[in-house]
């Protein structure tokens, strides 16, 4: 018998990473990773991966995407992909496809997660190890904004999947006012992800820059961090403390919203690029400022993942429950 084939994948707004699930166990592995401006279609991207890995035949395709999946389609917010699950299963002879959100498969691998995956941002540590019964949030910065969570129901794990990214921002701070102020200018509707992702804070620098007369450059995310660690551009380092900041208002406010009193996780590159940054900011003053609840979100850990794939990692066990359930 050939080895059954389970192929996996992260798309986001910039790049696409496939794998290969283990049909047995948890995990991937044959990781490529490719731009997906590179490709016309999504399935032009997984065929040239299938033929780099000599593979001719699938049994089961699961992608996360950067988007809202709705009727087995899903249009990735920040690129030109379109994927529908009818044109995979068709493309390629698959028995299940399965699209899912990135930060649905995010969560799925939370509980898979070891102790050097996970840095704790505070002092609380999250504690998972044998609990059965969670109810977790999920969140990071990026290309975009995604939210997600976690329920863990007597040892199932539920995924809760939205858009939370495009919740209307709200500023809980004179700066934060100014900034929300001069970005309707440029955009009919400020998202929580018109400032809390790369181009975010791109927004967030330019803001700053014009409400104190400075003057305007184009200037990337990756410049703008870059400037922040040679102590070299104080509007910079305004506008990271305030996106760090900004970021965990909204992380408490989804602990709140979700009833997530055992932890956050933070995800996306941006966070795990700059760890130290994100320990010394004003996330934790902003998450636990909640008036009356206060008390409620300093009892909240914390965490930031830095495995180097997690949504690769919660698309690989996703999958494999799906050839269990085909083969059982």
């Amino acid at each position: 018998m050939p080895e059954p084939c389970l192929l996996v994948g992260d798309i986001g707004g910039t790049n696409a990473r496939f794998a290969l699930a283990h049909p047995d166990r948890a995990g991937f592995f044959g990781e490529w990773t490719l731009s997906c401006a590179d490709f016309e279609t999504p399935q032009q991207g997984i065929a040239t991966y299938l033929q780099r890995q000599g593979i001719k035949k699938t049994d089961v395709i699961c992608l996360a995407a950067a988007g809202p999946v709705k009727d087995g389609k899903v249009d990735i917010i920040n690129n030109h992909w379109q994927i529908d699950s009818l044109v995979l299963q068709a493309s390629f002879k698959a028995s299940q496809v399965r699209l899912m959100n990135d930060f649905e498969a995010i969560a799925y691998s939370i509980p898979l997660l070891g102790d050097s995956d996970v840095v704790c941002i505070g002092v609380l540590p999250c504690e998972l190890h044998d609990r059965t019964e969670f109810t977790l949030a999920v969140m990071g910065p990026g290309t975009g904004l995604g939210i997600g969570g976690l329920l863990g129901r007597g040892g199932a794990f539920l995924p809760v999947v939205g858009e939370g990214g495009h919740v209307g921002f709200a500023p809980e701070s004179p700066v934060q006012h100014k900034v929300l102020a001069r970005l309707r200018q440029d955009f009919d509707r400020v998202s929580n992800e018109r400032v809390l992702s790369g181009p975010g804070l791109e927004n967030v620098y330019r803001a700053l820059c014009q409400i104190n007369g400075e003057p305007v450059t184009e200037i990337t995310a990756a410049e703008i961090f870059s400037r922040v660690l040679a102590a070299e551009d104080v509007m910079a380092a305004q506008a990271t403390q305030l996106f760090f900041e900004a970021l965990g208002q909204v992380a408490g406010n989804l602990v709140m919203t979700l009833g997530a009193y055992d932890g956050v996780f933070l995800a996306g590159g941006i966070l795990k690029r700059y760890p130290d940054l994100l320990k010394a900011s004003d996330f934790r003053a902003g998450f636990e400022s909640k008036g009356r609840h206060r008390h409620l979100l300093e009892q909240v850990p914390t965490s930031l993942i830095v495995h180097p794939q997690p949504g690769l990692l919660g698309a690989s066990w996703r999958a494999r429950e799906l050839f269990g359930h085909q083969v059982s």
